[in-house]
């Protein structure tokens, strides 16, 4: 399957706000929107259908599967999670974008295998974001990200912790607290709640991969 154009777009069983959900929530033509197992309960309250509902059904009542639902059931004893099952869909479909939602909260070790599945998709050539109620989860690698001027506006701050291994040559420019090429480790979260200040700001590493944490206040 080559390339396609748009994103894939998962909503899982963790924690949810459902107002912020239809607000944030936007499915164009070209993408593909699944339902992993209970997040299908978010879509219905919100009123959107997905193009299928992916997971081992312990999360839903049978009742709340209609027909017209195209639904893959897996089978409960299995090695990958519902996220990570639907993740796989996206990429068989080709898709190289994911936003996941309904992944933090809940069951901690549904929240850190979701994490996790950010380094999943990098390590197949894809980006994934996870979306959070008043939270955003980004994975990098021997990258930057730049955030724009208005970023800032809404009241935000940015933690960044090492992945996988001591990160080196991080830097973080137009934030509060500045690092200049710093070895940032494993071991110390020495990059946690910086504050953007309405500047054009930037979070750069070298070599290694760091996660992004921007959070709203």
């Amino acid at each position: 399957m080559g390339r396609r154009m748009g994103k894939c777009i998962i909503i899982g069983a963790g924690v949810c706000d459902t107002q912020l959900l239809e607000r944030r929530l936007a499915v164009k033509q070209e993408d593909l929107c699944i339902a992993a197992d209970g997040g299908l309960a978010y879509l219905t309250r919100i009123g959107r259908t997905p193009d299928l509902v992916l997971g081992d059904m312990d999360s839903l009542q049978t009742q709340a599967l209609a027909d017209s639902l195209q639904v893959k059931r897996l089978p409960v004893e299995k090695d990958d999670t519902d996220m990570l099952a639907a993740i796989k869909e996206g990429l068989a479909a080709g898709y190289e974008q994911f936003e996941l939602y309904g992944a933090l909260g809940g069951r901690l070790d549904h929240t850190l295998a979701n994490i996790q599945c950010l380094l999943y998709l990098m390590n197949r050539g894809a980006r994934g974001t996870i979306v959070g109620d008043d939270v955003t989860l980004m994975l990098i690698k021997d990258t930057k990200m730049c955030f724009p001027a208005d970023f800032s506006q809404r009241g935000r701050r940015i933690s960044v912790f090492a992945y996988g291994g001591d990160a080196y040559g991080v830097s973080e420019r137009g934030l509060k607290y500045l690092l200049d090429e710093v070895t940032v480790k494993q071991e110390f979260p020495i990059g946690v709640s910086n504050e953007f200040i309405g500047e054009p700001a930037e979070v750069e590493v070298q070599r290694g991969m760091l996660l992004l944490c921007v959070e709203e206040y």
